[in-house]
């Protein structure tokens, strides 16, 4: 039986990998949560809402109330204040959590503490007092000392920016550093053993996540791994970050006790951390097998979509929609699979110049996908595809804007181009009709006027 898993908060950068890490997994089964509305609740098919804040008196209770509702059998924090506060509750909670010790989640979650256990130990950014600053030592760099991403930071180039810092400890004034910027990824199973470290480079920074990263190869990076997780015992997934002086030198930044928004790049190498975390969060022994090739990584925003319209029935056309310029539409195809795992009926409705079927067959495309093939004459200008549309719960693809506007008048149901199929790709559950318990599929909604 699959174990669960409940990712908290689940609509972060964080959240979200973790969600495409392991949604095919056959082991475990995922549940999101968060304490506010977020991206998570387009994404998790099984999504709690209104969890309280760490910082509430009732998170622990209301945290073992979800796990006993739930069954849930691990907890993932996706966020550096979750994780700390779930390691300090770690004997509180009627679930395994996903992290490592509450004593490295809390050297971690500070950079004074980090920085004061690994003196003499590593490089360390230099810090400075705001009344014994002189001119020579600008620029400086401004940051939390418990912080998260890029917020709060800020490059103090001169006295007078020097002025909007009110010397609080809960902030640190360091040096400014130029150069390049490394995470380094790495997996320390549940004996202590260092299995797996990979430096990328971050080339592109959006909000503090990095957008852009390339694999950087430099046997520093393993030392530097051995050093953090013999003083920190890690456990699980984890990383750090440095940056390089002007004189080239790697300086420590931070590290963290969880995993990191884009250790989706380990993936692209067949490394998924977040599945071996759980294996090791069981003590499953683990081993790792990382692709001998060169990946670079570069994300865009990604868009999800709630439709607030329920259909049955698909039909759609052939010529430059299923097929395009002699090619099958792969991203059309998966979503007539998707269809076929909701039980949706899909009709093809075609002028095709031959017989469907050949082409079908021409392109190995199995015509039992379709529970009919409706096949008009290409020269039969006046018989309409409307005509064959009958169901009202049901929606029409088809490349042709003449088509569309046929159906949509005379049908009145939702018409799409090819270019819409992203759309239709995503879905979610109507939380007033429908309980994480009964759930038997996605229902699929059109969330817009007609």
């Amino acid at each position: 039986m699959k174990k669960r898993v409940l990712v908290f908060p689940c609509g972060s950068e964080i959240g979200l990998e973790i969600y495409r890490s392991l949604k095919f997994s056959k082991d475990f089964e995922l549940y999101g949560g968060s304490s506010v509305s977020d991206h998570g609740e387009f994404v998790y098919n099984n999504y709690i809402s209104n969890i309280p804040f760490v910082d509430d008196d009732q998170f622990i209770n209301k945290i073992n109330k979800i796990v006993e509702e739930y069954k849930i059998d691990l907890i993932i924090p996706a966020h550096d204040s979750v994780v700390l506060k779930l390691s300090q509750n770690i004997d509180k909670i009627k679930a395994i959590i996903v992290t490592s010790s509450p004593f490295a989640c809390d050297i971690c979650r500070s950079k004074a503490k980090t920085y004061n256990l690994f003196e003499g130990i590593l490089e360390l950014p230099k810090i400075y007092e705001k009344d014994k600053v002189v001119k020579e030592n600008f620029p400086l760099f401004l940051k939390p000392d418990v912080g998260q991403g890029a917020k709060g930071t800020k490059k103090i180039e001169n006295f007078d920016d020097l002025q909007q810092y009110d010397g609080s400890k809960n902030m640190l004034l360091l040096e400014y550093l130029p150069g390049d910027e490394y995470t380094i990824d790495c997996f320390t199973d549940y004996k202590g053993n260092l299995l797996y470290c990979s430096g990328r480079k971050r080339n592109r920074i959006s909000n503090g996540i990095s957008v852009s990263t390339i694999e950087i190869k430099d046997d520093n990076f393993l030392a530097l791994a051995k050093k953090i997780n013999d003083k920190l015992q890690m456990n699980g997934a984890w990383f750090f970050q440095l940056k390089r002086r002007e004189n080239g030198q790697l300086v420590l930044m931070e590290i963290a006790t969880r995993v990191a928004g884009t250790m989706e790049y380990q993936r692209s190498f067949g490394v998924n951390l977040p599945l071996l975390s759980l294996y090791n969060a069981l003590e499953i022994p683990v081993s790792i097998i990382k692709n001998n090739y060169t990946t670079q990584m570069d994300r865009a925003l990604e868009n999800v979509f709630k439709i607030s319209y329920q259909y049955s029935t698909v039909y759609i056309d052939l010529d430059d929609t299923l097929l395009f310029e002699n090619k099958v539409n792969y991203n059309v195809m998966a979503f007539l699979y998707k269809c076929l795992g909701e039980s949706k009926r899909i009709v093809l409705l075609t002028r095709h110049c031959i017989n469907p079927e050949d082409t079908l067959k021409k392109y190995n495309i199995d015509a039992n996908i379709f529970e009919k093939i409706i096949h008009i004459d290409k020269n039969d200008k006046e018989t309409k595809k409307s005509k064959f549309i009958l169901e009202k719960a049901a929606i029409f693809i088809d490349d042709s804007y003449s088509e569309r506007l046929d159906v949509y008048e005379k049908c009145n149901i939702p018409v799409f181009d090819v270019n819409m199929i992203d759309v239709l790709m995503w879905g979610c559950y109507d939380k007033s009709k429908y309980s994480l318990h009964n759930i038997q599929s996605w229902k699929i909604y059109w969330e817009c006027s007609q």
